[in-house]
């Protein structure tokens, strides 16, 4: 365990964005073709998939880590931090990684399954889609699998824990980004020329109105502004500002439902001011949802694993592309515990080591239980 601990810091201080996996998956290949696991490299630009037969069996369970890390400037402390300048490991991929990679370790030397492993080390899953990126590659087509599972750190549950669900288990991501066009003056003479900034702030103010009014209140849904730009000097009104932000929806009746509503606002209330509205809305991730066998074989996993295994009571609002393997192939993604520790994506994070055992534990009983031994 101390070489994967070694392994994971090493990550740790080498973090390296989507599709810039280059000394990641090297090493995660290298690793593999030690264990004399059949190794493919460069599937989806920088993924790699190894595979490990045992038995007669013809049926496949596909296992999968993301390897990016985000583009963000560490503030931790520790020996191992982030080397680079704006890029650090804050949401645990450098974990997974060593996760399965142990996984990977203790299945090659095991004989307690009958079947096909495929483990799957994936670039990019930081907003830029690698899952699909492999997907396209021939993922599936080349290496078929009967379920796929993956594994998140999850520091709101305690260390030892793990929870999932049948159904979402993570929200759809979108992005919208609006132009606000056609001002530009004097700010001493705001009666020459429309007020971009004052729309936009109208604008701000009743985006924020659509889930509350348009969306069932028994339906979770988020809508938030997360940028307003606009305007270079304190005595004139800009010709443009922009304001994007992100949307969380669980059903595509609601997706539809807020995007249209904030299409209407933002081309009305511009409009109203004499001005037009550029709007850019892209659904960059589905909505992840486990399929039901499976969600009950992760906990039962976790369980086998000596994991406080149980329901998730409702699906977080944070988004996966792990979504698109899941309308791909039936599987489950699990929470696994991790506190205590900083939140995911915070400046200062670092993955908890104590959970690589842990996640090794829940692979290998995941792969026991869906390849049984016939005896």
């Amino acid at each position: 365990m101390d070489d994967l601990i070694a392994l994971r810091r090493d990550l740790h201080a080498h973090p390296e964005l989507g599709f810039a996996e280059h000394r990641t998956a090297g090493i995660v290949a290298d690793f593999l073709t030690a264990l004399d696991i059949k190794v493919h490299r460069g599937i989806g630009k920088t993924g790699v998939v190894g595979v490990l037969r045992r038995g007669n069996s013809g049926k496949t369970i596909g296992l999968r880590a993301d390897m990016d890390a985000l583009p963000m400037e560490e503030a931790g402390t520790q020996p191992w931090k982030s080397q680079y300048a704006g890029r650090c490991h804050a949401c645990g991929h450098d974990g997974h990684t060593v996760m399965l990679l142990g996984a990977a370790q203790a299945l090659a030397h095991a004989e307690n399954f009958d079947g096909t492993v495929v483990f799957i080390f994936q670039p990019a899953e930081e907003g830029q889609a690698g899952a699909q990126a492999m997907i396209d590659d021939g993922l599936f087509s080349r290496f078929p699998c009967d379920a796929v599972y993956a594994v998140h750190n999850w520091p709101e549950l305690p260390l030892g824990s793990a929870q999932t669900r049948a159904g979402a288990i993570m929200a759809a991501a979108d992005r919208f980004d609006i132009t606000v066009k056609g001002g530009g003056g004097h700010a001493a003479q705001p009666h020459l020329s429309p007020d971009t900034l004052l729309a936009t702030s109208e604008l701000v103010v009743q985006l924020n109105t659509i889930v509350a009014r348009a969306i069932d209140p028994c339906e979770s849904a988020l809508l938030t502004v997360t940028r307003v730009q606009g305007g270079f000097s304190h005595n004139m009104i800009p010709a443009e500002a922009t304001i994007t932000g992100t949307v969380r929806t669980f059903n595509l009746k609601t997706q539809d439902v807020i995007e249209k509503r904030l299409r209407e606002m933002a081309e009305h209330i511009t409009a109203a001011h004499g001005l037009t509205a550029d709007i850019r809305y892209k659904r960059y991730y589905p909505a992840t949802v486990n399929s039901a066998p499976e969600a009950e074989l992760a906990l039962r996993a976790a369980k086998n694993a000596g994991l406080n295994a149980s329901l998730a009571g409702r699906p977080a609002l944070t988004s996966e592309d792990f979504s698109f393997m899941l309308q791909a192939v039936p599987g489950a993604y699990l929470w696994l515990g991790s506190a205590e520790s900083r939140p995911l994506h915070h400046p200062a994070y670092d993955f908890n080591d104590a959970l690589i055992p842990l996640g090794i534990s829940w692979f290998c009983e995941a792969v026991r239980a869906a390849l049984p031994l016939n005896i």
